[in-house]
């Protein structure tokens, strides 16, 4: 049997077809998952797209712009599912987007089924689902390139006789057949195909569609299967598994931070440079602060993440491409359902040690709501990148042996990781009760991934990170930035005396006079932000930090490190240093040695360890809620976030700061 050239789909016998006039102009993307459905509707529609919600719900879909002769038509990717019938978000989506019951902005006229030709006998049972919703549909059979290297041969003219409506081979990945299955959808037909009854099984009914259309190569298809099946056991091993998830994971994760490193530090330094532009065209003045730490900063704030955003999701969309993250998802899930969680859950897990943000983002990969909830909830309990200057100053001032402050960092990254699973288990047993389905999840054939594909999909995202999150995070940081600036308050008189001493000495002296300068510029902040707003907060704050081993300076840090954990630091470097940068060892040296308003150390032994543990714990990055209510679907689950991890943090906190000074540590 030989398939006819893909540009002359033959018409159904067993089909109604719209006439000329009756061309749809709206069409929905359905098929199982892992068929190359985004890949196709990359080609179809490729920038020419945009990601929604659908109404009442958090299930995403892409809508996308395809040419139709003298019009444009609109194609709608909904999620992939095994089967319409299935009690799961993704399938209710997609049944009442076939019954008109959700629109997104146009009900879709006809459908555009994908299968896998490699995988032609399963997914024909959804197929059949698929045609029974009698709606005009085109069936684009994909991956035929792969079918044909495993020796599958189809005849197309009994397959369009057979289903009932056009059946065009395409090769989503190249393009091939592209062209011919746009001019499918121009006249696509409705399949006359019963509804099923007890007497005609799906299964059979695919197996005889199968056995009538398709020729195997049973020596290719045996020599394929074995390649697949030795895969398999590798990547699905319950231990060596294991071991290669570890080291593909462990490269992500390097991958994240060390490719990202560079161009992170572009766009610090490009925001660097406006925001001394901007000092160059704005007098000193509130504009000029508001634009340059309130505006740029925020901006840069956001924009900074981007890089992790980005090579995340591109490294996901080709690992997901080739196949193996099916495999890698099977191998955990035994281990993670014991938490409450499933095994898709640890990408995102693994992902937060470099941003909560991105990692919360990926939790989409998890199909069930409950599962994908209490994942997003957890999340943040992963020390990410933002907590190591935090990290390195407060362990610095616990140990001084390299070894113990290794140990202590291994000891911080644990201690998320605990927090993390025992709080998902508590979650999944109160709030989120209910059983988990089974992991129902197919193994996909191994192919090479679509570069292009990847691209379209970090452009997507990336766009939708700035567009989406970037304006919230914008307004935290301007609201920060007018708290810590204002009211604006005189100069202390001990800044004064050192900028009137330093004025009469700069013409004799200008070394010294440019030394008193900066000590005065350091005296003049630390004021400035103690009679400030926030600093007014800290000091009313200060006795809820009291038991914790804060004082009024501390909770200054803490509170501004809800915008970004690594703030905290920086704070302290404003208030104690002048605000040079927090990098500079001589910086850290002196907060180290920095003094309460009673002469006592700012950090003990027992306040550093409180604080650690506070660190490590709470939910001290603001930008992150809104993050967590979009994927989780409501503002509620943010402020549970938010208000549960202070919490633990603060009671973890209050057990070591207690523990240390019973065990006589609480002193310098």
């Amino acid at each position: 049997m030989s398939a006819p050239p893909p540009d002359a789909p033959s018409s159904a016998a067993h089909a109604s077809t719209p006439s000329d006039e009756a061309i749809p102009t709206s069409f929905a993307l359905l098929g199982n998952p892992n068929t190359g459905k985004t890949t196709l509707f990359n080609r179809l529609c490729g920038i020419r797209a945009r990601t929604a919600n659908f109404p009442g719900s958090t299930v995403e879909a892409r809508i996308g712009r395809i040419a139709l002769d003298h019009t444009t038509g609109r194609v709608i990717d909904l999620p992939g599912i095994y089967a319409l019938d299935l009690d799961r978000p993704e399938s209710r989506i997609c049944r009442d987007v076939l019954a008109g019951d959700i629109t997104m902005g146009r009900r879709a006229e006809a459908l555009v089924v994908v299968i896998d030709a490699s995988n032609l006998r399963r997914n024909l049972v959804f197929v059949r689902q698929a045609l029974q919703q009698k709606l005009p549909t085109v069936i684009a059979l994909n991956m035929v390139d792969l079918a044909r290297r495993r020796g599958v041969q189809m005849d197309i003219e009994r397959l369009n006789t057979a289903l009932g409506c056009p059946v065009v081979p395409v090769v989503a990945r190249s393009g091939a057949g592209v062209r011919e299955l746009v001019a499918a959808m121009k006249r696509p037909a409705i399949s006359d195909l019963a509804p099923d009854s007890t007497d005609d099984d799906p299964d059979a009914w695919a197996q005889r569609i199968y056995n009538d259309c398709v020729i195997d190569d049973a020596h290719r298809a045996e020599k394929g299967d074995q390649l697949t099946d030795r895969l398999d056991g590798a990547f699905t091993h319950p231990v060596l598994g294991l071991v290669i998830f570890a080291a593909v994971m462990t490269a992500l994760f390097y991958a994240i931070f060390a490719l990202a490193a560079v161009p992170m530090e572009l766009i610090e330094l490009f925001f660097g440079k406006l925001a001394s532009l901007v000092g160059t065209v704005l007098p000193d003045g509130a504009v000029h602060d508001l634009v340059a730490d309130g505006i740029i900063g925020g901006i840069a704030g956001t924009a900074v993440f981007l890089p992790q955003i980005c090579l995340l999701f591109f490294l996901i969309s080709l690992l997901e491409d080739t196949g193996y993250l099916a495999r890698a998802a099977f191998v955990l899930d035994r281990a993670m359902r014991v938490f409450g969680l499933p095994g898709q859950a640890f990408l995102p897990m693994l992902s937060a040690h470099a941003c909560a943000i991105p990692a919360i983002f990926s939790t989409r990969l998890i199909p069930d709501r409950r599962d994908r909830v209490a994942a997003v909830l957890v999340v943040p309990f992963m020390s990410c990148s933002a907590r190591l200057p935090v990290y390195v100053l407060l362990v610095g001032i616990l140990f001084t042996d390299p070894l113990h402050q290794g140990l202590a960092f291994a000891g911080c990254y644990m201690l998320g990781a605990v927090a993390a699973f025992g709080t998902a288990l508590l979650v999944r047993r109160t709030l989120l009760r209910g059983p988990s389905p089974p992991m129902v999840i197919e193994l996909p054939t191994y192919k090479l991934p679509s570069l292009r594909t990847a691209l379209l999909v970090t452009i997507e995202r990336g766009w939708l990170f700035l567009r989406k999150v970037g304006t919230i995070i914008l307004g935290i940081c301007i609201v920060l930035w007018w708290l810590s600036a204002y009211p604006t308050v005189p100069e202390p008189p001990a800044a004064v005396e050192m900028r009137a001493e330093a004025q009469a000495i700069v013409d004799s002296a200008p070394q010294e006079a440019a030394a008193l300068n900066e000590q005065a510029g350091a005296i003049a902040a630390r004021h400035a932000l103690a009679h400030s707003f926030v600093g007014r907060i800290g000091r009313f704050a200060a006795p809820a930090f009291e038991p914790i081993g804060l004082d009024w300076q501390l909770t200054v840090g803490v509170l501004t490190s809800f915008a970004a954990r690594e703030v905290f630091v920086s704070t302290l470097a404003v208030m104690f240093s002048g605000g040079e940068g927090a990098e500079d060892e001589a910086v850290l040296d002196r907060i180290r040695t920095a003094r309460r308003d009673d002469g006592s150390p700012l950090l003990t032994p027992a306040s550093a360890a409180s604080l650690l543990v506070f660190f490590v714990l709470a939910m001290q990055c603001l930008p992150t809620l809104p993050v967590t209510a979009r994927e989780a679907g409501h503002w509620g689950w943010a402020l549970l976030q938010l208000g549960y991890m202070t919490a633990v943090a603060y009671l973890a906190a209050l057990v070591v700061y207690v523990g240390f000074n019973a065990a006589g540590f609480g002193g310098a």
